[in-house]
């Protein structure tokens, strides 16, 4: 039986022990390896991925300090979401397709309050993780959004 999101491995290297763990749109799923067979539109509320100690301070200084997104390497196998036809064998009940929009929209503009916070007042204005998951959550609609502009 279907029981809802559990946590799920460290998505780098699927170490079980998991210390932090990033929220990101639906659409973010694009992004992840092995995410093709997917489908992104069905996915109800937001995609979280996780990560082991020794891969979150990889991540953070590759996010920080280079400036690239850790989502191409993260296997999206190892991804927590819930996705429509879930609910739909739990409920015996069929569902339209859930309106992504509000969620991602309420995502970016966290994003973009959390950058411009830590803009504006430094870095140490805004919690490490927080800011990550800022930058990710930016970078991932924006790259979806330039290499496939009709998947909004």
């Amino acid at each position: 039986m279907y029981t809802g999101k559990t946590e799920r491995p460290c998505c780098l290297c699927g170490d079980p022990e998991t210390a932090t763990r990033l929220d990101l749109p639906p659409r973010a799923i694009q992004r992840l390896d092995n995410a093709d067979p997917i489908p992104w539109r069905d996915v109800v509320g937001e995609v979280s991925i996780h990560f082991c100690a020794e891969d979150w301070a990889t991540v953070r200084d590759l996010v920080l300090e280079t400036g690239m997104s850790p989502l191409p390497r993260c296997n999206a196998a190892r991804a927590s979401f819930d996705v429509r036809e879930d609910f739909e064998a739990l409920l015996n009940d069929i569902r339209e397709e859930p309106d992504q929009a509000p969620v991602e929209r309420r995502m970016l503009a966290e994003a973009d309050e959390r950058i411009e916070c830590a803009e504006q007042e430094g870095a140490d204005a805004v919690n490490t993780r927080d800011l990550v998951e800022a930058y990710v959550r930016r970078w991932a609609v924006a790259d979806v959004d330039e290499t496939d502009p009709a998947s909004d």
